[in-house]
């Protein structure tokens, strides 16, 4: 009966068919016939048809458009068998580029009949063990440098001035096949490991010691809200904090800070005091400053072993004039440093981490078992999971052979040995052992350790914790990935995450220095006027918001959908009024609900300056910018590159006599039939945008007439505004948005593009974590546990 039920399905649509069946009827077998059916005649069937209808009109039967046809075969065998034409049409279909925007579209059952031919019958993908790919070992980029040696070490490096920019692949710096390493760039590594192990590894032996406070510990008397990143010169405000003392003696206690608010010199004034107990330290009077750090220091005999409560307090002098900004205080840092008078001395507290025992003691052969327990935990660390035995005792013995040398000393021979390591291939190269690297059939399952490191890298841009390592070790990371995924995302490091990947995928990194007409973007005549207005701390600003997005939706295990549709924002004073928003006070970036009437403005990526700014030119927007951003980065539907020889927008108007609207000019330039078919595309979403100028403010008007961001998808899903457009990507479009999202986080996490042999892979992800609500976190989630992030395979084409 299942067998006569599909040779009727044969000759009409899937589609048409399915709506004949009642509901669950014979289902179950009509699809184990259809997977049991020989693939040439599925393809005579039920595909060559729908190919027939949609694409041989371009591609077949004689034509040749894009130099590309379907069925120029000798027989159906080498038809099926061509994998370059199958991939080519697979890329186009699973995309949405084919059928051309400008002719009807494939029905979703038929999308998923040819596509699922395709991937079963063609790339005869096994769905139940997918293949995981093949991930080439790469060394580490310049931020995944910085913060291992940051983790590690304690040193901040600045490597980005220090290394060249790393190439990128797919959008992102962590491909390997792009991330090789260069004579010239082995020595700068070289250098760099000289520089780190400097610093990382002192040889002037203990001192007196500086301990830093924990800012977090000073409560204001009067508001829990109150904090020392934001004390105003016009408000009375006090900050009590205690800390217990370890030695007795005469301490030089400092605070660190800088004065914020405005960018131009004001008249207001404060006066800013710090003590302990009842002494104060210091007085001082405070006023506009632009300096990147201003310290105040005094003297204070603090006693072994008590609590001594340390305050800082703010009373308002000189006001401010009408007009001028409110000034703050900023506090970055409070240090005490002592005993004075050396009494006790130790290292400093970033090398503690080293130096775990303290100074090193006189025996030799005490000094090997302290070089010993140093190294063996420092090698682990760098180099990410344990060394052999032998390579700890050449590092023992590099060390001793220093220290043995005339002037040198103990921490001479450490400091050598972290410089060997610092160049070593186990630290500079992500490498995961493949016992059969040139076999593609060979799939092989990463070791914890492996896992470990992929997972960090992921999530901190740096090394495995010690959490980690331990589970690793233990053989229990694998059970728990779920735990130490929320474990390292409410860790501040993910924040490296954040910034990297929202950075590179919604180009924020792009924000603050990419070349836009300050004038147009603050609607201002005067260049110095608008240089004030659109400033570094505005795009800075602008930067933050996305980001502080993403990270509030992933890690309030919110709907992915919301980065679209947010009723809310993150803003700070500076943003707040570039959005014609009230109310907003002070540097600090913070979440602020939005009316209903902002947020048609200003809910969603679609709405906030960082997207209006890296999607336009430098004096006007750019519909086609801003819809391709959204075709490419939110629904995994990049158009084709754009065909030679086209001549830009203003050029292909002509003398028309009067000046255009961007969507008139945008309709004259589609007129050209090369150009059509992917404007119809991303037209009428850039054109949903056109209310945000180049620097994301508001507009009504684009010279001198009202702007119509009215538009319809090819699709054919309508809107009147950008408000509308988020929703409908949200919704309607939610399974490409999905799909878009968990392909960008597949290339960053993995380093490496998606293939066709991701799709049961991403389908997955996609689909369980709509099942669960659709949480940004899910995916995440979904992703770490794939057969991609959890295996590899060896090198090799499969298409081979």
């Amino acid at each position: 009966e299942a067998r006569e039920v599909y040779a009727a399905s044969t000759s009409m649509r899937k589609s048409q068919f399915i709506g004949l069946m009642t509901a669950g009827l014979l289902l179950k077998q009509v699809a184990s016939v259809w997977a049991e059916a020989p693939h040439e005649t599925l393809f005579l069937d039920k595909i060559e048809p729908i190919l027939i209808d949609s694409c041989y009109g371009c591609h077949g039967d004689g034509s040749r458009q894009g130099d590309f046809a379907m069925d120029e075969f000798e027989s159906l065998d080498d038809q099926l068998g061509d994998i370059d034409v199958w991939y080519e049409i697979w890329k186009n279909i699973r995309a949405n580029l084919m059928p051309p925007a400008d002719k009807p579209q494939l029905a979703a059952a038929e999308k998923e009949d040819v596509l699922r031919f395709i991937e079963d019958h063609v790339f005869k993908i096994d769905r139940e063990n997918p293949d995981p790919g093949r991930v080439t070992m790469r060394r580490l980029n310049r931020e995944e440098y910085r913060f291992t040696v940051k983790d590690v070490l304690a040193v901040d490096f600045d490597s980005q001035n220090f290394f060249p920019p790393d190439d990128t692949g797919y959008g992102f710096d962590t491909i390997g096949d792009v991330l090789s390493i260069s004579p010239l760039l082995m020595e700068k590594y070289l250098e760099a490991a000289e520089t780190v192990a400097a610093k990382a590894v002192p040889v002037d032996g203990p001192e007196i010691v500086t301990w830093w406070m924990n800012l977090g510990t000073f409560k204001s008397t009067r508001s829990e809200k109150h904090h020392l990143g934001y004390v105003p010169f016009d408000e009375e405000r006090r900050f009590e904090g205690e800390r217990w003392i370890d030695h007795d003696g005469e301490h030089e206690v400092s605070v660190h800070f800088r004065i914020g608010g405005s960018a131009e010199a004001t008249e207001e004034t404060g006066i800013l005091r710090f003590g302990v107990d009842d002494r104060q330290l210091f007085e001082r009077k405070v006023g506009w400053d632009n300096a990147r750090e201003i310290v105040a220091r005094g003297k204070a005999w603090l006693k072994e072993g008590d609590s001594h409560r340390f305050w800082l307090s703010m009373t308002p002098d000189q006001p401010r004039k009408d007009g001028q900004k409110r000034l703050f205080v900023d506090v970055e840092s409070i240090r005490y440093r002592g005993p004075l008078d050396g009494s006790a001395k130790d290292y400093p507290w970033e090398f503690r981490e080293i130096f775990s025992e303290g100074p090193p003691p006189d025996s030799q052969d005490e000094r090997d078992t302290y070089r010993l327990k140093i190294l063996t935990r420092l090698a682990t660390q760098m180099f990410r999971r344990p060394v052999e035995p032998e390579l700890i005792d050449r590092l023992v013995q590099l060390a001793r052979a220093k220290d043995e040398q005339p002037g040198m000393k103990f921490e001479h021979g450490i400091r050598h040995a972290v410089t060997a390591m610092l160049v070593s291939p186990r630290f500079l190269m992500r490498k995961e052992l493949q016992p059969d690297p040139d076999n593609p059939d060979r799939v092989e399952t990463l070791d914890e350790y492996e896992l470990a490191s992929r997972l960090s890298y992921f999530l901190w841009l740096s090394a495995p914790d010690q959490t980690l390592l331990e589970l690793a070790a233990a053989g229990q990371l694998r059970s728990q990935l779920r735990e130490q995924i929320d474990r390292m995302l409410a860790d501040q490091r993910s924040n490296r995450f954040i910034e990297s990947f929202v950075g590179q995928w919604l180009q924020t990194r792009d924000v603050e220095t990419i070349h836009i007409e300050a004038r147009v973007a603050a609607q201002i005549r005067s260049s110095r006027d608008a240089r004030r207005e659109f400033n570094g701390r505005l795009r800075q600003a602008m930067r933050a918001e996305t980001e502080l997005l993403f990270a509030h939706v992933l890690r309030e295990k919110r709907p992915a959908t919301e980065l679209l549709t947010a009723q809310y924002t993150f803003l700070n004073e500076d943003l707040a009024e570039w959005y014609g928003l009230k109310g907003i006070d002070g540097r600090e970036m913070r979440r602020v609900d939005l009316a209903p009437d902002q947020a048609r403005h200003r809910g969603g990526i679609l709405q906030q300056a960082s997207f209006h700014v890296v999607t336009s030119n430098p004096t006007r927007t750019s519909p086609v910018k801003r819809g391709l951003f959204v075709l490419e980065n939110l629904l995994a539907t990049p158009p084709p590159p754009a065909a030679p020889d086209v001549p830009p927008l203003e050029a292909s108007l002509g003398d028309r006599g009067k000046p255009l609207t961007l969507r008139e000019a945008l309709a004259a330039h589609s007129e050209q039939k090369l150009c059509a078919s992917c404007h119809a595309r991303m037209d009428p979403i850039g054109l949903a945008l056109e209310n945000y100028n180049i620097g994301g403010a508001w507009q009504d008007e684009f010279r001198g007439k009202p702007i119509d961001t009215a538009g319809e998808l090819i699709t054919g899903e309508t809107f009147t505004n950008a408000e509308e457009l988020s929703m409908i990507l949200a919704e309607a479009k939610q399974e490409e948005f999905f799909t878009a999202l968990t392909e960008k986080l597949m290339t960053f996490a993995l380093g490496r593009g998606v293939e066709f042999y991701d799709a049961p892979t991403i389908d997955h992800i996609v689909e369980q974590a709509r099942q669960d609500g659709g949480q940004l976190k899910q995916i995440i989630y979904g992703l770490v546990e794939s057969p991609a992030f959890q295996k590899r395979r060896g090198d090799g084409s499969l298409l081979e």
